[in-house]
């Protein structure tokens, strides 16, 4: 009895002191992951006029046909909000959903293409598409829109700061510049960037056992890297079908073993993110743990196993909008 006493005593001590030294924890995890970088790339000749006309731009209805959509419509920022309107699909101007799920602006140009599909290779060619898309805000055309911006006098001001010496600076291609300056000062801080430059307090004994689960189980074949994923394109069902009509990157590229791929999401501020898959289709970021899990790696979580990697991806809430 005493024997099985001491045994018990002593699995628990070790227990107790791995938890409590999580370095070999953060050397194994800084081979797949690191703090996302203090600046995002192209925001090198942004400037505080720029950023300022970006901002203005993004939250305006009047980029929309009728005035009723912004990019913030979809892409929501509001109160903290995580870049995301939380809806499966987005309503556009007109009453009609798109057929994606919009994802999140926070971050994303640390990706390394726009759009699930990725047809967009930075935010600057990504914040032109919406304005036009006859589903989302379906402004006619890029004169109409250069048109409707030149009429308002605080327009023609903002311009010609953001972009001096320009005879008509007032252009869809300076539009997009802005907005995607703005954009690319919506990096996020969260406890696990802390964890990795060493902080052994900043995740608790459960997200360690999270974060060692999600490193053990194989999902850094596809989420790694700064934002945790952003760079690079998966199918979605790669070993247990995943049924979406949806082709995917295919439907841009056209190549064969393209269809049913899209880009793989970020994992920064997922908690904030639902619902989750390129179609939205999943609410619960528990069941898209598990069932992620399966689809793509062949492996049935325990209920308590998923419950340790959604702890440990709660830590990837950026610290200002950590509930």
């Amino acid at each position: 009895m005493q024997t099985a006493l001491r045994v018990t005593l002593l699995i628990t001590l070790c227990t107790a002191l791995q938890a409590a030294d999580p370095a070999a924890l953060r050397e194994k995890a800084r081979l797949f992951f690191e703090p996302l970088p203090e600046k995002m790339p192209g925001s090198e000749q942004d400037t505080p006029a720029r950023i300022e006309l970006g901002k203005k731009l993004y939250f305006d209805n009047r980029l929309s046909v009728n005035d009723s959509q912004s990019c913030n419509t979809c892409h929501d920022l509001t109160g903290n909000k995580a870049g995301v309107d939380n809806e499966p699909t987005s309503p556009g101007a007109l009453g009609k959903r798109g057929d994606r799920n919009s994802p999140t602006t926070l971050n994303a140009g640390f990706h390394f293409a726009q759009f699930w599909d990725g047809r967009a290779k930075d935010l600057k060619e990504q914040a032109k598409g919406p304005i036009l898309n006859p589903v989302e805000m379906a402004m006619p055309d890029e004169a109409a829109v250069e048109k409707k911006l030149r009429a308002i006098p605080e327009y023609r001001e903002g311009f010609a700061r953001a972009f001096p010496g320009q005879s008509e600076p007032i252009t869809y291609d300076n539009l997009a510049e802005a907005i995607a300056a703005f954009e690319r000062t919506l990096i996020t801080r969260d406890r696990f960037d802390d964890f990795l430059r060493g902080d052994d307090r900043a995740l608790t004994a459960q997200e360690l056992k999270g974060l060692d689960l999600f490193l053990t189980v194989g999902c850094t074949t596809c989420h790694n890297g700064p934002v945790i994923g952003g760079n690079s394109y998966q199918k979605v069902g790669l070993i247990h079908p995943y049924e979406t009509p949806d082709l995917g990157r295919f439907a841009v590229t056209k190549e064969e073993g393209d269809e049913h791929k899209f880009k793989v999401p970020s994992l920064r501020n997922v908690a904030l993110t639902a619902p989750y898959f390129h179609n939205g289709k999943e609410t619960n970021l528990k069941d898209t743990v598990i069932k992620m899990a399966y689809i793509q790696l062949d492996r049935k979580l325990t209920s308590e196993e998923a419950d340790a990697i959604v702890a440990w991806l709660r830590s990837l809430t950026d610290k200002a909008r950590a509930k």
